[in-house]
């Protein structure tokens, strides 16, 4: 892929990352809206168009950052407005509003599987937008896994860390919920050091194996 042009390169990575992480973000909207809060309905973020979820440094700087410095793309949308006062049963569904996140993921990752099994053989025998599609399914599957992962990580703000706040006893749950100020700098720091990377890398390369395995 990296042969290709700039152009293409850049098409093929930012149309799966913009509905990677606006997919994400309706994910934990309609959830919350299922489970009592239609905060993020009443503003309007349940929407599929990514120029409602668009954050300018999360899902335009860190992308184009991240694809001159490594080849790929990688970023975030602007978080749906989630009260967390108006679920039903907050502690619980706390957790299965974050959960519908990287369920989201989950769901597009099968969409991309099953577009590159309908393009690849085309792909193969020459047809060049085939062969494109194919790539773009590609890069699907790999920035859904990454962020689904990524989001399982058990650090807040991160999904993970949602669920471990529910399924933590009071007052554990409050003394883990502490650290969310402060999470942000612990995910940067454990990004650029490479820890992070080392720990759910397998898992994620293990996934995209699995994955690669179904495509062929």
């Amino acid at each position: 892929m990296s042969e290709l042009p700039v152009a293409y390169q850049i098409l093929i990575w930012s149309v799966p990352v913009l509905f990677a992480v606006t997919l994400h973000e309706v994910g934990h909207g309609y959830a919350a809206m299922l489970l009592g809060d239609s905060t993020a309905k009443d503003m309007g973020r349940l929407s599929l168009n990514p120029l409602k979820h668009i954050d300018p440094v999360g899902t335009i700087v860190v992308p184009l950052l991240t694809f001159f410095l490594s080849g790929f793309i990688f970023g975030w949308a602007k978080p749906v407005p989630v009260n967390w006062n108006q679920l039903r049963n907050t502690k619980r569904d706390i957790a299965l509003v974050a959960l519908a996140g990287p369920a989201a993921n989950l769901l597009m990752i099968a969409f991309w599987l099953l577009i590159a099994k309908l393009f690849i053989a085309s792909g193969d025998k020459g047809n060049m937008l085939a062969a494109l599609v194919t790539m773009m399914a590609w890069a699907g599957i790999v920035i859904n896994s990454l962020l689904m992962i990524l989001n399982l990580f058990p650090l807040p703000p991160l999904d993970g860390s949602r669920v471990v706040y529910s399924l933590l006893p009071e007052p554990f749950a409050t003394r883990y919920a502490k650290i969310e100020p402060y999470g942000l700098i612990i995910l940067v720091l454990l990004l650029v050091s490479g820890v992070l990377f080392k720990i759910i890398g397998p898992l994620i390369s293990g996934f995209q194996q699995a994955m690669y395995t179904l495509i062929i």
